[in-house]
């Protein structure tokens, strides 16, 4: 019977629901709707209440911490530019230091080379000198040798013609054999 009075009533209800216009399908309720609207007030209210500002605290703090790090990047940046900027400036002073380090090398090798070759020159001259004066002395020695043998010679012959008296022909041989004898010691 129970079941019956259940059918009966839902049956009652399904007629009610068939007879009511179509726009009443699709609104609920006036108790429901009064009910749906206090409570969604009631949840707007602690949404608007808590949940809002905490919302807007994340939010704030996320901005804040995005701000944050781009700041960080472009000082990070700044600070590269920076050392790059100082890099190329260490290795243009470096460049130039070669340069003038290599400068002073070749200046160097050049004084070095004039000296040497000054020196070289000196030492050339003193030699060549050197060689001009022994050979000055060589020739003053022979020269004083020659001297010595011809007057030995002259007086040998001068012997020989107050000893002996001779002709006319023995004086042409005497001074042939004496010029003989000249010629072999200057060969």
């Amino acid at each position: 019977m129970n079941a019956m009075l259940i059918a009966a009533q839902f049956l009652a209800q399904a007629e009610e629901e068939e007879a009511s216009e179509g726009i009443d399908l699709l609104l609920p309720e006036s108790s429901e709707l009064i009910a749906g609207i206090i409570a969604f007030a009631i949840i707007f209210a602690v949404v608007w209440k808590y949940a809002l500002p905490q919302l807007k605290q994340t939010l704030e703090n996320r901005q804040a911490a995005i701000t944050g790090q781009l700041q960080e990047a472009e000082g990070a940046k700044q600070e590269a530019e920076s050392l790059l900027n100082d890099y190329n400036q260490q290795l243009a002073g470096a460049r130039t230091e070669a340069d003038r380090i290599i400068e002073e090398a070749r200046q160097t090798a050049e004084s070095m080379k004039a000296d040497m070759i000054a020196k070289a020159q000196a030492e050339a001259a003193g030699i060549a000198g050197r060689a001009q004066e022994e050979s000055a002395a060589e020739r003053e020695r022979l020269s004083a040798d020659l001297r010595s043998e011809v007057t030995s010679l002259s007086l040998d012959v001068a012997e020989k013609v107050v000893a002996g008296g001779i002709d006319r022909d023995a004086q042409q041989a005497l001074v042939d054999r004496y010029i003989d004898e000249l010629g072999g010691i200057g060969g």
